[in-house]
């Protein structure tokens, strides 16, 4: 007999909810198929089975169940209902479990059984076109998604979406714009950085000149995009044996290096701020693969639940040329994170009286002061101005 147990998703939530079974309890199941579709705070995640027999639930459908916990058994061979595992710790019925805004929740309009699990990203286009919670559940699906709401606006108006439209265009309570999902949950993780963290800020003045110039003969030479991202993820990687800290976790009163880094890279594609994790920085042409995918994917906000967890220190990179200092929050979790502003032409004096110009960025390292000090940022930024040249 195996046990399929819940891992940790993301660093936000400390239990999920388990939205649907796509194998029914009992049935047989193979190796590596999806079971199960866990709704956490930033996307719904399926879990997959470790080996191949027969499935059999142990968390119910709607209820609440915490990393570690057992949601299912596999076994060789059928086992009657009647002997069935009974559900472990963890596992909390849903009204039983506080719901954060972030979770999918029984409305209180309607009876909790039989009612459907409507996501966030569902509720708020339901507000935003005056559809009701009654006309979502007379479409008689267990979990009402974005799409499903999608395909019910576009079957025929709303009652109130006349009433909703009017109101938008005169600026009344009801055409204000709902917060996203991602929003959300950027909004908790800067507050519990701010809350939790003490952070410190370290900015220096790179000349980026020579590192654009080899973007292009790198680009030819690996065949994908390089730029300044590719570059700094590599570097910073690259930091990883000689500042361990930097990697680390805080546990209490004592660090936690990690084994490896992984390196967060901040996407704001205008649909929202998304943070997806590059876990592989063996080589410039990988991280370059990973960084394509990423922002084809930040365009549509289609990140799967794995890209976005386990970063251990963040990069943010902006793009506008106003833009001169930038102070990234320290994401909850990590120790360090980097801004690096847009590259700008400055002209410099010699003391010879000739004049030049150079092209110039300011890199800055936000760090959370329980591990790392001023001169520790300053000999991190250092090397990692080695590392570029």
């Amino acid at each position: 007999m195996a046990d399929i147990r819940v891992p940790k998703l993301n660093n936000n939530d400390t239990e999920y909810l388990v939205v649907e079974w796509l194998v029914e309890d009992g049935k047989p199941v193979q190796a590596g198929d999806p079971v199960a579709v866990l709704e956490t705070s930033k996307a719904a995640d399926e879990l997959e089975a470790a080996e191949s027999g027969h499935l059999h639930h142990v968390a119910g459908l709607n209820t609440w169940i915490a990393p570690g916990a057992v949601l299912a058994r596999i076994t060789p061979e059928a086992v009657p209902a009647s002997t069935g595992a009974p559900v472990t710790s963890g596992v909390l019925p849903a009204s039983a479990s506080v719901a954060s805004p972030d979770t999918p929740a029984a409305p209180a309009d309607v009876p909790a059984t039989g009612a459907p699990v409507i996501t966030d990203p569902a509720r708020a286009l339901m507000d935003g076109l005056g559809i009701t919670v009654a006309q979502v559940t007379a479409l008689g699906l267990p979990i009402v998604r974005r799409g499903d709401v999608e395909r019910l606006a576009g079957s025929g108006p709303s009652p109130r979406a006349g009433e909703r439209a009017g109101e938008a265009a005169s600026g009344g309570a009801a055409g204000t714009h709902p917060l996203s999902r991602v929003q959300r949950a950027v909004a908790r993780a800067v507050t519990t950085s701010h809350g939790t963290i003490p952070a410190a800020y370290t900015v220096v003045k790179f000349d980026v000149g020579p590192l654009l110039a080899r973007t292009r003969g790198l680009s030819r030479e690996v065949r994908r995009p390089v730029g300044l991202a590719e570059l700094f993820v590599q570097a910073v990687a690259a930091l990883h044996p000689a500042f361990p800290l930097f990697f680390a976790s805080v546990e209490g009163d004592r660090a936690r290096p990690a084994e490896a880094p992984r390196v967060g890279v901040t996407f704001d594609m205008g649909q929202g701020l998304y943070v997806p994790v590059v876990h592989d920085t063996g080589s410039l042409r990988e991280i370059a693969d990973t960084l394509m995918r990423y922002r084809l994917a930040a365009t549509e906000g289609d990140f799967r639940e794995r890209d976005l967890t386990g970063a251990n220190i963040a990069i943010t990179l902006h793009t506008d040329a106003d833009v001169i200092l930038a102070i990234p929050f320290v994401f909850p979790g990590t120790v360090c994170a980097l801004a690096i502003t847009s590259p700008q032409p400055e002209v410099v004096l010699g003391e010879d009286g000739a004049v030049t110009t150079r092209t110039v960025a300011n890199i800055g390292l936000a760090y959370d002061h329980r591990l790392i000090n001023g001169r520790d940022a300053a000999l991190f930024l250092a090397a990692l101005r080695m590392e570029l040249h």
